[in-house]
C-alpha cells in the first residue's frame, strides 16, 4: 500500500556560481547534482557543499524549486 505524501523525496541541487567559463570563454554548463531528503526531517531548502569539475574546488550547491 503506497502513501499519496512520502516522506522522503528526491530534489536537485544547483551550483550558487551558475555558469562556468573554460578555455577561451566558452560556458561549461551549469553543475547538478540531485539527492534524496527526508521532508518532515528537513523542511527548509537544502543547501550542500559539492565537487565543481570545471573549477576543481568545492563549491556551494542550493535546492532548487520545484
Amino acid at each position: 500500500m503506497t502513501k499519496n505524501k512520502d516522506a522522503r523525496v528526491t530534489i536537485s541541487l544547483a551550483c550558487t556560481i551558475c555558469t562556468c567559463r573554460g578555455v577561451g570563454d566558452k560556458s561549461m554548463g551549469i553543475s547538478r547534482y540531485t539527492t534524496r531528503k527526508n521532508r518532515r526531517n528537513t523542511p527548509t531548502r537544502l543547501e550542500s557543499k559539492k565537487f565543481r569539475v570545471c573549477r576543481h574546488k568545492h563549491t556551494y550547491h542550493k535546492e532548487l524549486k520545484k
